[in-house]
C-alpha cells in the first residue's frame, strides 16, 4: 500500500475577514510553503468569531488533515477567542501556560500584564509553544491543530519557526506558461485531454487581461517534475495550434 503524503487545512479566524475589513493574505503564503515542503494545502474556511462554531470546525476539520492551521483570535481583546475554544475541541482545561506567562510577563513593565494580556498566555492544558519573534505573544501546537496569529508578519514569523517539526512529503512544483490572443474557451477541450492523459498532475488555466492584449495562463502543479513538465509541453504545442506565442512563467500586470 503506498504512504500517503500529509494534507493541510486552514481555518481562518474572524469576524474583521468576513465582514470585509480586512482582507486575508495569509492563505496565498500559507499554500506557497506548505507546497515547497510538501504538505499541500486542501481546504480553507473562513468562519467567525462564534464559540460554537469554532469548535465544531476544528473537531471536523482536524479528523480530515494530517495538520490543521488556524489564524486568528488568539489576541488579548473579548472577540479573541479562538485559544479558549481551541481547549473546548479537545476537551482539555484552559488555563495559563507557564512558559506562555514568564514570557509575556518579561515583555511589559510592573502592572503592564494585565488581564486582557493575560489572556494571551492562557491557552489548552499540554499546549506546545509556538515561538513568535515578532511580539513575542506566542502561538500554539495542540495535537495536529497548530493555532496562530492573524497579523500576516506575525503569522509568516511563527509559521518559519514552526517548519521544523513538520513531515512533508515531495515538494508540490508549480510550472506556468501564458499566451496573449488565446481566450480559456479556446482551450478547453484540448486541455482537458491534456488532463486525462497526465492525471497525476492537477492543470489549471486562468485567464488575465492587461492593456497588450488579453489571454490565459495554464500551470501545471504536481509532485512529478517530469509529468509536469510533459503536461506543459503539450499545453505549450496547444497554444501554439491556436495561433498564440506561449511564454513560461506568470504573465506581467
Amino acid at each position: 500500500m503506498p504512504i500517503q503524503s500529509p494534507i493541510a487545512g486552514l481555518l481562518v479566524i474572524g469576524n474583521e475577514v468576513l465582514s470585509g475589513r480586512t482582507q486575508d493574505v495569509n492563505v496565498k503564503f500559507l499554500a506557497t510553503r506548505l507546497g515547497e515542503i510538501g504538505i499541500p494545502l486542501r481546504e480553507v474556511r473562513i468562519i467567525p468569531d462564534i464559540a460554537e462554531i469554532i469548535v465544531a470546525t476544528v473537531n471536523e476539520t482536524r479528523a480530515r488533515f494530517t495538520y490543521l492551521f488556524t489564524t486568528g483570535g488568539i489576541g488579548p481583546t473579548h472577540d479573541d477567542i479562538t485559544s479558549e475554544c481551541i481547549a473546548a475541541a479537545f476537551g482539555l482545561p484552559w488555563e495559563p501556560h507557564p512558559e506562555a506567562w514568564a514570557l509575556l510577563e518579561a515583555r511589559y513593565p510592573p502592572g503592564g500584564f494585565n488581564s486582557a494580556r493575560q489572556r494571551m498566555a492562557t491557552m489548552p492544558r499540554g499546549a506546545r509553544l509556538i515561538e513568535n519573534p515578532v511580539s513575542v505573544a506566542p502561538g500554539f501546537e495542540i495535537g495536529n491543530v497548530f493555532v496562530m496569529a492573524g497579523v500576516p508578519q506575525v503569522m509568516r514569523a511563527m509559521f518559519e519557526t514552526l517548519v521544523p517539526r513538520l513531515k512533508g512529503g515531495p515538494p508540490v512544483l508549480s510550472l506556468t506558461v501564458y499566451a496573449v490572443g488565446v481566450a480559456e474557451g479556446m482551450l478547453a477541450a484540448g486541455l482537458g485531454a491534456i488532463q486525462i492523459r497526465h492525471r497525476e498532475v492537477d492543470l489549471g488555466s486562468y485567464p488575465f487581461y492587461r492593456p497588450d492584449g488579453n489571454g490565459v495562463a495554464v500551470v501545471a502543479k504536481g509532485t512529478d517534475r517530469a509529468a509536469a513538465e510533459a503536461a506543459i509541453v503539450e499545453a505549450t504545442a496547444l497554444m501554439r495550434a491556436l495561433g498564440g506565442n506561449p511564454m513560461p512563467g506568470e504573465p506581467s500586470a
